[in-house]
């Protein structure tokens, strides 16, 4: 397992370092943050992400599932002083009172963890204003690195690429002869494997939902690993953004639509 998933200070810069330079100004070419700015991440996770926004003095609500996720992001961001901060930690299926009133709704690597995308995607519509937007990021499924399984404990299987778009018994079976422990592998299927998600279903789930896309972007270097790996970020060529085929090398897409 990388040194970041441990060190959550250096998480943090990370996360920082990508939205500053590259997520929030894709965000900005369409929607204004500032202090009228309300923003919903969903899946905040320790809150690492919430941190530019709140920079920018936007009205700020970080929704997880783990409620220690968030009990460690009120620590870590303060949220008792923080007034423009709100921290909820519920199910985003089960989720009350946020109907109708963000302008930015914000997931980044969160999408492949959600079951029924087909159901949640549409459903983000509730939480946000006409005029909003919808910021998602995420790694098709077939890149090379789409199992995370970069969070094996096994170094070997942590370099390991595609062995993850094997059938679901074989992935399993290879978690488990590398050393995994039941409980971690368990945590692989049910929200890494069994949520999976393609840039092809994801773009038949926006059309089928009515969304526009305002602006789009595929990258063949993540922009995470300019500060993660010291690799200079390339966007996918053109020529190489060929349905299903980029699944398999795009390693992250950015995306922003609207209702």
């Amino acid at each position: 397992m990388d040194k970041r998933h441990t060190d959550r200070s250096l998480y943090f810069k990370e996360q920082n370092y990508t939205l500053n330079k590259y997520i929030l100004p894709f965000i900005e070419r369409h929607k204004k943050l500032d202090k009228n700015t309300k923003v919903l991440e969903i899946g905040c996770g320790f809150g690492g992400n919430l941190v530019p926004f709140l920079e920018k003095g936007c009205q700020v609500t970080g929704v997880d599932i783990l409620e220690h996720s968030i009990e460690v992001a009120k620590r870590e961001l303060d949220a008792e002083n923080t007034p423009n901060l709100e921290l909820i930690a519920c199910d985003i299926y089960d989720v009350k009172g946020l109907e109708n009133k963000f302008d930015v709704i914000f997931m980044k690597d969160t999408l492949e963890h959600i079951p029924n995308q087909e159901k949640f995607v549409p459903m983000m519509k509730t939480f946000l204003k006409d005029d909003g937007v919808i910021f998602q990021g995420f790694p098709p499924w077939r890149n090379p690195f789409g199992g995370h399984q970069q969070m094996c404990k096994s170094k070997f299987l942590s370099r390991l690429p595609w062995f993850h778009v094997t059938p679901r018994w074989m992935f399993k079976g290879i978690l488990k002869l590398f050393g995994e422990t039941p409980s971690k592998i368990q945590g692989f299927l049910d929200s890494v494997y069994d949520t999976r998600i393609s840039l092809q279903r994801f773009l038949r789930i926006l059309k089928k939902n009515d969304f526009k896309v305002l602006e789009r972007q595929h990258y063949f270097i993540n922009p995470n690993y300019e500060i993660k790996f010291k690799l200079k970020t390339r966007k996918l060529w053109k020529i190489f953004d060929i349905p299903w085929l980029r699944d398999w090398y795009t390693t992250t897409v950015y995306y922003v639509f609207k209702k």
